[in-house]
């Protein structure tokens, strides 16, 4: 079973115990213990998480491969989008990626996402990489947030500031000229998958 790591550690970053009511919108943080029916939602959004990781850096590589990191900018821009909403419709639940440090301003958290995603900012990074986190709401929602460290394939547009090539420089500043998603190193935690599961 997929369980909740270091779930009350993180919570605690910012004041909420686990098993205790999220002041945003009626959001439970859980612990490792899951019940057998979010067990089950669990699943649901690792395996969405999966699908939607595995069919967007699939399209990246390609890109990269034949096109070089500039061009492929816009992949993630317009391709990713897509990819998501088809995950969407086809895992009947909602899914998407954010950051503390945004590139693209449409990838904000949602609502109970967005005060654990800046806490997770201030927490030590060994801390984060294998630390998803659930939540629950009373009317059977599970919500989900699982860290994405950054690859090398993506280091290229995400990397250390002075090490991202001047063409790349170039193409976040027309694509993204409120960019905040550079200066991270390899297996860095550059942001969060999200997934919110409804009722079964």
């Amino acid at each position: 079973m997929r369980t909740t790591l270091l779930a009350c550690l993180l919570a605690g970053a910012l004041g909420i115990g686990c098993g205790r009511p999220d002041e945003g919108g009626g959001w439970t943080v859980l612990g490792e213990q899951l019940s057998d029916a979010q067990t089950k939602q669990s699943d649901q959004a690792y395996d969405a998480r999966d699908e939607l990781f595995a069919t967007l850096f699939a399209r990246l590589k390609v890109s990269l491969q034949e096109h070089g990191a500039a061009a492929s900018i816009d992949v993630c821009k317009s391709a990713a989008p897509k990819i998501a909403a088809a995950m969407n419709t086809k895992h009947d639940l909602k899914i998407g990626r954010t950051s503390f440090r945004l590139r693209n301003q449409g990838n904000a958290a949602p609502a109970w996402a967005h005060a654990h995603v800046e806490a997770f900012a201030k927490a030590p990074a060994e801390a984060l990489a294998n630390a998803p986190m659930h939540l629950s709401h009373a009317d059977g929602r599970l919500a989900v947030l699982l860290p994405i460290r950054l690859m090398s394939g993506c280091a290229a547009c995400h990397g250390p500031t002075d090490q991202i090539a001047p063409e790349v420089h170039a193409a976040l500043a027309e694509h993204y000229p409120t960019d905040k998603a550079t200066g991270f190193r390899i297996g860095d935690v550059r942001g969060w998958f999200w997934v919110e599961v409804p009722a079964r």
